[in-house]
């Protein structure tokens, strides 16, 4: 896609970070029709925001209504479930852009808080996925030694630093997207303005390093260990870490979705700053690229509906959780009745006396 194209000029694509608005010099022509921008993704999108805001509120809902305390890891996927929530939240404002023939109707105060949203959650989701794997891996790695710091005020204040850290990298968004009336398509557009092309590269860099290379790393090392301790478990039947290896297997497995959802997107985006810093080219990389773009994108947008689903299916704590709490909503409602009668009976008596 380029600004020479007629169907969608580039500066209005869907991608989550927005951040290839390249002023093209080249001219490679459109290889894809990009029609379906504007009839399938709205509704996919709005499908996301449903669906993401029903499971993410039932999720929270079981966290902070449930009578006993989170778990350290439940404190992090709850704040996992809060993120996702802030992204599914801010979808609809997209949508609209997209199926208005990608004309920002929402002014510049929403289009940098829309945004702003959306990149907070894809930094800090997976900074959250660090804090799990972490205390997954001094749970059945150092077992012993780092108890202390297993705690949940440990973890709450891990959450919160986890949240500013993700607000300090989608500082770019807040500084440099504008909207921009374009003569010659004809559309006010949100998109990131950056003063040049190096500040473009140089802040791509420091996101791909800082919300991918990182990250995964961490989680990569964490995860071998926990697969290693898990075997050697296995083998000597410890039957103690039962309930460890029970949110161990939901860690993994909001981990293998993340990586499946999220790692196209980040390759996807690695070599589209390779591609702007010339050192890649060729028309068909570019529109492949183009088209990648967009379907790892909202790939990428689907975790935070799936997330929910994995809680459901493969956490037994989660599901014991849920009974509970139903249980604990029909005990209120059964003795709600009772209770008043019995309050309005004792001030009868009392009046009586």
């Amino acid at each position: 896609m380029t600004l020479q194209s007629t169907s969608l000029p580039d500066f209005s694509t869907t991608t989550l970070y927005g951040d290839q608005n390249k002023t093209n010099d080249t001219d490679c022509p459109d290889l894809y029709d990009w029609e379906w921008l504007h009839t399938s993704q709205p509704v996919y999108i709005l499908i996301i925001t449903v669906l993401g805001i029903m499971f993410n509120v039932f999720v929270l809902m079981v966290f902070c209504f449930h009578k006993k305390a989170c778990t350290v890891a439940e404190i992090y996927l709850g704040n996992m479930a809060a993120a996702d929530l802030i992204l599914v939240s801010c979808l609809p404002f997209w949508a609209v852009y997209v199926s208005n023939g990608f004309i920002w109707p929402f002014g510049l105060f929403l289009c940098k808080v829309v945004n702003l949203g959306i990149k907070v959650n894809a930094y800090s989701s997976i900074y959250f996925l660090v804090l799990v794997s972490i205390d997954r891996y001094m749970a059945l790695v150092h077992t012993m030694s780092h108890g202390r710091m297993r705690r949940p005020k440990y973890a709450k204040l891990g959450c919160l630093l986890m949240w500013g850290f993700g607000l300090l990298l989608s500082v770019p968004t807040l500084v440099f997207r504008e909207v921009r009336y374009f003569p010659e398509f004809n559309v006010h557009a949100c998109f990131l303005d950056y003063p040049s092309i190096n500040a473009e590269l140089l802040f791509d860099g420091i996101l791909i390093v800082f919300s991918f290379i990182i990250p995964i790393s961490i989680i990569s090392f964490c995860t071998v260990k926990i697969i290693h301790a898990l075997k050697i478990q296995a083998i000597e039947r410890f039957n103690a870490e039962k309930t460890e290896q029970k949110a161990t297997n939901l860690m993994l497995a909001v981990l293998l979705a993340f990586l499946v959802c999220w790692v196209p997107f980040h390759v996807v985006t690695t070599l589209n700053v390779l591609l702007r810093a010339k050192l890649m080219g060729g028309c068909h990389l570019e529109s492949v690229l183009d088209i990648c773009n967009q379907i790892f994108t909202y790939l990428a947008f689907f975790n935070s509906v799936l997330n929910p689903i994995l809680y459901v299916i493969v956490g037994k704590n989660f599901r014991k959780k849920v009974c509970e709490l139903f249980k604990q909503w029909r005990i209120c409602k059964t003795a709600t009745p009772e209770s008043s009668r019995s309050s309005n009976l004792s001030a009868t008596l009392k009046t009586l006396v």
